[in-house]
């Protein structure tokens, strides 16, 4: 199998470490060669957040290149934005719909720009926009947007439920896997 690249980005504190790993996880556990790189930036201070996932018969490098990725998971709508770029053409696009205003635009300095699912269609990727937030919230927990994002991204794969499952189970801790569960099926059949 040829290499696949997934570009996990949000802002910090989101959990985008938390389903990178549990991506990595699922992927070990289907035979793939898997490396994980992660690159917190200014993470702790709300800041970009990026992840990469490589996965196939054999990986050499975690660093995906510009125009490399295959799948770009944001869990919000300028990160997808921002990182488009590394979008292979015709890649596919899966977004949190929810708006996180950056420090330019909260002070004033900048808007936040419109129509991003839509202009990021035209540019050639496939988007696939939703509320992981409200349905987060519907699971129990607003924090669980990540595993809203992995249920929704479970689409694009050809992964058994079960795989998917026991990659939560060994992921998540205990006290938060009945949130974590609902709100990957809560993704999954949005």
């Amino acid at each position: 199998m040829t290499t696949k690249s997934i570009m996990i980005v949000g802002v910090g504190g989101q959990g985008s470490l938390l389903a990178s790993k549990l991506l990595g996880h699922l992927l070990m556990g289907q035979g793939y060669d898997v490396k994980v790189s992660e690159v917190h930036g200014m993470s702790q201070r709300g800041g970009s957040v990026v992840t990469y996932v490589r996965y196939g018969d054999k990986v050499c490098s975690p660093v995906i290149d510009q125009s490399q990725a295959d799948a770009i998971v944001s869990f919000e709508l300028l990160e997808a934005a921002r990182w488009l770029r590394f979008l292979k053409p015709g890649g596919q696009v899966v977004t949190n719909t929810q708006q996180i205003e950056p420090m330019p635009v909260i002070t004033g300095a900048a808007q936040y720009p419109e129509q991003l699912a839509e202009k990021m269609q035209a540019a050639g990727a496939k988007v696939d926009a939703i509320d992981c937030l409200s349905l987060a919230q519907e699971a129990g927990n607003a924090k669980a947007v990540n595993l809203v994002l992995l249920g929704r991204l479970s689409h694009y794969f050809d992964f058994p439920q079960e795989a998917w499952q026991e990659a939560i189970e060994a992921c998540v801790p205990e006290k938060f896997l009945d949130v974590n569960r609902k709100a990957f099926e809560l993704g999954k059949s949005a």
